[in-house]
This record gives C-alpha cells, structure tokens and sequence, in this order.
C-alpha cells in the first residue's frame, strides 16, 4: 500500500497501479528479459519485492555507472524505508558494496541519527554492519558514536549484538573505549550472556592490552569456575585458554585445580577442561592426569569419569595429547575396569578405544608395559 505513497505529489495513484502491473509482467515467467533501464520510475516497488529485489542485486553486480545512478536516484529518498525491509535491506546493502564513493557517502549519511534505532532492527542491523565494512573512517567513527551510551541495550539485542560485534571487528581499537567501559564491571554477567558472551569474545580479540588490562581479565579470571560451569561463560573461558597470554592460562589451569574429575562430568565445564588439555601446556595436562589417576590405586575417579557421558570425552582427549609415560600409567589401571566399562552407554566408546591402545602400546616386542595378568581377559 505505502509504495510511492506521499512522495510522488500529483498522480501518485496512478502510479501504484502502473509500478504493480510493471512488477506481475517482471514475474510471470514468459516476460522479455528485463533491463534496469526498464524498471526505472518503479525501483521502490521492485526493491521491496523478493524477484525484484533479487534482480536488482544481481544487475548491480555488472551494471554501468550510468544505469547505476539511475537506479540509485530512486533509491536514496526513499533509503531508510528500505533499510528495514526484508527484501529492500539487500539492494541498499549491494550499493553500499558496488556503488560509488559518492554513493556510499550519501547513504551513509542517511543514517545519521538513526544508528541505533537501525542497530536494534532485523534488517536495518544488516545495513548498518554494512556500512561500517565499507565507508571511511571518518564516517564510520561518525556511525559509532551514535551508539554511545546505548552499549548494554545492544549487546543484550538479537540484532544490536551483532552491530557492536562489527564496531569491534572493524574500527581501530582507540575510538571503542565507550564499548570497553560499558563492559567493565558487567564482564561475568555478560560472559554468561548468550549475546554478550561473543562480544565478550570479540573484546578479548580485537582490543588493545590496557583496555583489556583495565579489570577485565581480572573479572574472567576470578570468576573461572563459575563461568567455566555456564551455557555460555564456558565459551569465555575456551577461549582465553585458546587466545590468551601464558600467565593467563596458567591462571585459569590453577583455579581448576582439585576440581577436574567434577568439572570434567559437566556438560559445559568438561569443554574447558578438555582445552586446557590442548592449550594448557605440560603444567596443566599434569596436573589433569594426575588428578584422574587420583591418590590411590582404587581410582574411583578414573572408573567414573570413563562411565561419565561428558567425561569420557576429558579421558579420550587425555589419552590422545599424553605423554607414552603417563599413557602407561593411565592405560594399566583403565585395563582393570574393561568389563565393567562394557556395560555402560558412554562407557563403550572409552572400553574399545583403550582396548585399540593397548594392542598399539604393546604391539613393540620386549617391551611390556603391563604388568602380566593386570586385568587379564575378562571376555573369551
């Protein structure tokens, strides 16, 4: 209904009708082949429709500056309107990608004073990622500075998370300080976020060392095992233990300690051990190894975590990145429980994998990592 509607003064009816039997000739399948020459006069209708957005997008593509200026003509009084719309979002997205500096300057002041309201909407949240991908810098610091003192309200949106993901992916660290203190002090409870725990996560990768030294890390890390037990805090810890500095990581693998046979038997705990397997270095698959095999030779632990649905994943990972020395010790006391590990759903996977170890481990002749008997063949 609102096609050509209000703008065109005049006959603005007549033009409605004319632009919808214009778009049915474009659909029906038996129509001349269009060119965008064409469809001039009726680029709003054809934009906010999906064949006729579809086909203004792939001509875009390869058309001349000419028919291109034509298009874009219609285009950017009515610029806002589409920016929200399903099928329109796309055309402005592809002049923001083809068109000419000129072009690009002028769409993009078109969202001035309207970023946020753009940031927090389905569509316009494209544009405006759009946009901060492919405008100068002074116009894309002019963009980011409307969502200042609106960071929370974003990072917690479905579509503003997104916007501010791509402000830290895209302009230079210095101009984000306001994302960065907007964070502070909400660190834990974003990391627990399933929003804020990616922009948590674009933080760590893209900002400088003090504005990540500022409190924030501290926050992470003295909350490690609270968010290394949450649906998304987990993803936090995983990745400081993939991304971080050193003493970081030794940081998270220390408050993990005396804590791994629990945390590896939950379901999101068990990913982070599992990382400080691979990321943890020798400090921190020691200190897990020697945790599994427990003080005494009953390792209960050990029994538990192969039954374990989570952590018979920790104990598979552990047999893969250990050394030979700590696979022996591992692998001699697993053998005792074989026949009872058969027996359990989860147990299974760990009972035929060590089994294949074992025939591996002890495949060199004269060497005879197990102790004759210890276990012997439960089934014939």
């Amino acid at each position: 209904g609102m096609i050509g509607g209000g703008g065109g003064g005049g006959g603005g009816g007549g033009e409605d009708e004319w632009g919808a039997s214009l778009l049915e000739e474009f659909k029906s399948n038996n129509a001349r082949r269009f060119e965008l020459s064409d469809i001039v006069g009726h680029v709003v209708s054809f934009s906010m429709d999906q064949h006729g957005s579809r086909f203004i997008q792939q001509r875009l593509e390869t058309a001349a500056e000419s028919e291109t200026a034509l298009i874009f003509a219609e285009v950017q009084p009515r610029a806002l309107t589409l920016m929200t719309d399903v099928f329109g979002n796309y055309v402005i997205q592809k002049f923001f990608e083809h068109g000419s500096a000129q072009q690009r300057q002028a769409l993009a002041s078109q969202l001035s004073g309207h970023v946020l309201a753009l940031s927090l909407q389905m569509y316009g949240c494209r544009v405006i990622q759009k946009a901060l991908e492919v405008v100068a810098e002074s116009q894309q610091l002019e963009l980011v500075r409307e969502l200042d003192g609106h960071v929370m309200r974003c990072v917690r949106d479905q579509n503003g998370n997104h916007v501010i993901q791509k402000c830290i992916e895209r302009v230079r660290p210095e101009a984000l300080d306001f994302i960065v203190s907007a964070v502070y002090g909400n660190v834990v409870q974003l990391s627990s976020h399933p929003y804020g725990c990616r922009v948590i996560q674009r933080v760590l990768e893209h900002c400088t060392p003090v504005q990540k030294g500022g409190g924030m890390m501290a926050e992470i890390l003295g909350h490690v095992c609270q968010l290394a037990q949450d649906q998304y805090g987990n993803y936090v810890v995983q990745h400081v233990l993939e991304h971080g500095q050193w003493d970081e990581k030794m940081e998270i693998v220390a408050k993990l300690a005396g804590q791994i046979v629990e945390m590896s038997q939950h379901k999101f705990a068990s990913n982070v051990v599992e990382r400080c397997l691979q990321h943890g270095g020798q400090q921190g698959r020691q200190m897990i190894v020697n945790e599994m095999l427990g003080q005494t030779e009953e390792a209960d632990s050990l029994q538990a975590m192969m039954k374990d649905q989570y952590a018979n994943y920790v104990v598979q990972k552990v047999l893969e990145v250990c050394t030979e020395e700590e696979q022996v010790k591992l692998l001699t006391r697993m053998r005792n429980h074989l026949a009872t590990l058969k027996k359990f759903t989860y147990g299974k996977h760990i009972a035929a994998r060590v089994e294949k170890l074992v025939q591996q481990t002890a495949e060199p002749p004269g060497q005879q990592p197990f102790p004759a008997g210890a276990g012997g063949d439960e089934e014939g």
